[in-house]
């Protein structure tokens, strides 16, 4: 899953690779070996992607389970591992210092969270924000604060986190059970949900609320296709 802009126009969107989606044609960016997809992917202020891998089938209750792992896509489109040991690679999202990143790890009930090098290059410092007890996280956004939004997949909510300790700071209630995915819209957040528990007919829906703070900025992909 994942989909953000290109600088140079279309849509970056991610699944069983990174493609860029433009003028009604799709065009590879990134396809690994080994890596059966892609789910969720950030930018930092360059242009870079970090989009974290899936190795196993995690819709198959049968299927061995193997770890992801947190992929850096440069401008040039190589490719480059910066942490791996993710049970389930979801939400991530780069603090608008850059100084850190943030990973939602579904499986394991929490966000991993490390400082990032002002080049991209590495990170340090590895340490897990809990999300609480049963707890899902899916998808990530950061608000202008440092903030961290995260959808609680069957947990009918979104947390905010505090930048600085990592605690839960905010509990906004959702009428979806499954929250999936969420973004700012200025000063608006925008929910994703699997299912709507006031009318179970409208199936997934998309829901918007005002919490008093807007998104930090979100920067477009600049990999290049050459």
């Amino acid at each position: 899953g994942g989909i953000g802009a290109h600088a140079d126009g279309g849509l970056v969107v991610g699944g069983r690779n990174l493609q860029l989606v433009r003028g009604g044609s799709a065009e590879t960016l990134v396809e690994l070996d080994g890596v059966l997809g892609f789910n969720d992917f950030c930018t930092d202020a360059t242009g870079r992607i970090y989009v974290g891998s899936v190795r196993y089938r995690s819709l198959d209750p049968t299927a061995e389970h193997v770890p992801g792992e947190l992929w850096r896509i440069d401008l040039d489109g190589s490719a480059t591992v910066l942490y791996d040991d993710v049970q389930q690679c979801n939400g991530v999202a780069v603090s608008p210092d850059g100084s850190t990143i943030v990973h939602a790890d579904t499986r394991a009930g929490c966000l991993i969270v490390h400082d990032l090098a002002a080049d991209g290059a590495s990170v340090s410092n590895r340490r897990h924000w809990s999300t609480g007890p049963r707890s899902h996280p899916d998808g990530v956004a950061v608000d202008a604060t440092g903030g961290v939004w995260v959808a609680d997949h069957g947990g009918q909510r979104v947390i905010r986190i505090r930048p600085d300790d990592g605690s839960i700071d905010r509990v906004v209630d959702v009428p979806t059970k499954y929250v999936t995915s969420l973004c700012f819209m200025g000063d608006d957040l925008i929910v994703v949900g699997a299912d709507n528990l006031v009318d179970a007919s409208l199936l997934g829906s998309v829901f918007r609320g005002s919490v008093g703070v807007g998104g930090a900025e979100v920067h477009p992909v600049r990999v290049s296709l050459e």
